[in-house]
C-alpha cells in the first residue's frame, strides 16, 4: 500500500535516562528564562528518586514500536524516525538524518494531545529549527507535514474510557460500587496568561476547553454525569497565577466533603512520564493514604494499540486519505507543512515558563 509521505517521525520533549543526564536536561529545558541551578535542583530530585531515569524516551519507543505493528498489519512499509526537543535524540540531528536518507517528504506526530504554546506552536518552532538546521548543513530540502491535534479523536477518547473502567473494576474487587467512587481527569496547568494566549481573541482560551471537552467526552461514554477536571504540575515562583485547582489540593476538599475513594484519569498525557509516577503515583498517593482515601490512576493510553491506530489514520487524514473524525465541538488545530503556525495570533508564549519538569 502506498503512503503521501515517505518517513513519519515522532516529536517528543525528552527526557534525562540516567544521574549524571538530569542537570544538562533541565538546564536545555529552561534555557533563556533565567530559572537558576537552585530551583532546577529541587526538580532534580523527582529525577533523582528515580535514579535519574525518566520513562518518556522508552514509552515513546514503545509507541512507536506499536506503530510499525499497526503499519504492517496495513501492509504498509513506512520508517520511523524518533526525536526529541531537549535530550537525545536531539530533532536537529534526527532531521540530518532522515535527510541523507533521502527522505523528502515526512509526517510529524507530536506527543501533545493539545493546542497551546507548549503543546503546539513550541513543535512548529522545532519543525523551524530541524529546517534551519538542514539549511545550515545544505543537506537538502525535506518537507515535515505536521500531524493534527487528537484531544477528540474517537480512539483517543475509547482508550481513555477502556482505562477509566479497568480503575473501575480494581475497586470493584474490593467491594467499592462505582457510585461511591468520584472521577478526577487532570491535566498540565499553565499560567491563566498562557491559556488566555492559546486561543485567538474571538475565541477564547484553546487549551483549556480541549481539556474540558475531551473529559466531556470520556465522562458521556462512562455515562458519568458529575466528575471534575483539575490541574497538576504548576511550577513558577507563585506570583503568576496558574491553572487550578491542584490535583492535591482537590483531593483534600474531596475528603473534607466525605469522598474516599478516587479515580483519577490523566488526560492530558499519553505517557506514564515524569510528571505522571512523580505527581499522581507519588504526591497524590501519599497525601491520599494520610487521609485514608483510596486512590487508583488510570491507566495513559499511548501504549496501546488503539493509539497507534490512531496516529496512523490522522497521517491519511492529513492528506485527504479518509475524512477526519471528531467527537467534539471544540475546535482541533495546529500546523500545516514545515510547521506554518495555524493562525498568527494563537498559542502565543508566556512571559514565564509553562513547566521545568516532563
Amino acid at each position: 500500500m502506498n503512503t503521501p509521505v515517505d518517513a513519519l517521525l515522532l516529536l517528543s520533549f525528552g527526557g534525562p535516562e540516567k544521574p549524571e543526564d538530569v542537570m544538562p536536561f533541565l538546564r536545555n529545558v529552561t534555557r533563556g528564562r533565567g530559572i537558576p541551578d537552585s530551583r532546577l535542583e529541587e526538580v532534580a530530585v523527582h529525577y533523582h528518586h528515580f535514579d535519574g531515569y525518566s520513562p518518556l524516551n522508552d514509552c515513546n519507543r514503545e509507541i512507536i514500536s506499536n506503530i510499525e505493528t499497526e503499519l504492517g498489519l496495513r501492509g504498509i512499509s513506512l520508517p520511523i524516525y524518533f526525536g526529541n526537543r531537549n535530550w537525545a535524540p536531539y530533532a536537529s540531528d534526527v532531521a540530518l538524518e532522515i535527510a541523507r536518507a533521502g527522505h523528502k517528504k515526512v509526517a510529524v506526530f507530536a506527543t501533545s494531545a493539545w493546542g497551546g504554546y507548549s503543546g503546539c506552536r513550541q513543535y512548529a518552532e522545532d519543525i523551524a529549527l530541524m529546517l534551519e538546521t538542514l539549511n545550515t548543513h545544505n543537506a537538502g530540502h525535506v518537507d515535515f507535514y505536521r500531524l493534527r491535534q487528537f484531544f477528540d479523536h474517537p480512539e483517543f477518547i475509547e482508550g481513555n474510557v477502556h482505562a477509566i473502567n479497568d480503575a473501575y473494576e480494581a475497586f470493584s474487587r474490593q467491594g467499592i460500587n462505582k457510585d461511591e467512587i468520584r472521577l478526577v481527569f487532570t491535566a498540565h496547568s499553565i499560567p491563566i496568561i498562557a491559556d488566555t494566549n492559546s486561543g485567538t481573541a474571538e475565541d477564547g482560551p484553546l487549551y483549556s476547553r480541549q481539556v474540558n471537552e475531551s473529559a466531556r467526552l470520556v465522562a458521556q461514554q462512562l455515562g458519568v454525569s458529575d466528575y471534575d477536571v483539575v490541574w497538576q504540575s504548576a511550577s513558577g515562583d507563585g506570583k503568576v497565577p496558574w491553572l487550578d485547582p491542584d490535583i492535591v489540593d482537590h483531593a483534600h476538599e474531596l475528603h473534607a466533603q466525605g469522598v474516599n475513594n478516587l479515580v483519577v484519569c490523566s488526560i492530558g498525557f499519553i505517557s506514564d512520564h515524569m510528571e505522571v509516577v512523580w505527581d499522581l503515583d507519588n504526591e497524590l498517593q501519599e497525601e491520599a493514604e494520610e487521609m485514608g482515601m483510596k486512590v487508583v490512576r488510570a491507566a495513559t493510553v499511548g501504549h496501546t494499540k488503539e493509539f497507534a491506530s490512531m496516529v496512523v489514520d490522522l497521517l491519511f487524514e492529513t492528506f485527504g486519505y479518509q475524512p477526519p473524525l471528531h467527537l467534539g465541538t471544540v475546535p482541533s488545530k495546529g500546523c500545516t507543512v514545515n510547521g506554518s503556525p495555524c493562525e498568527v495570533d494563537c498559542c502565543q508564549p508566556a512571559k514565564r515558563p509553562h513547566s521545568i519538569t516532563a
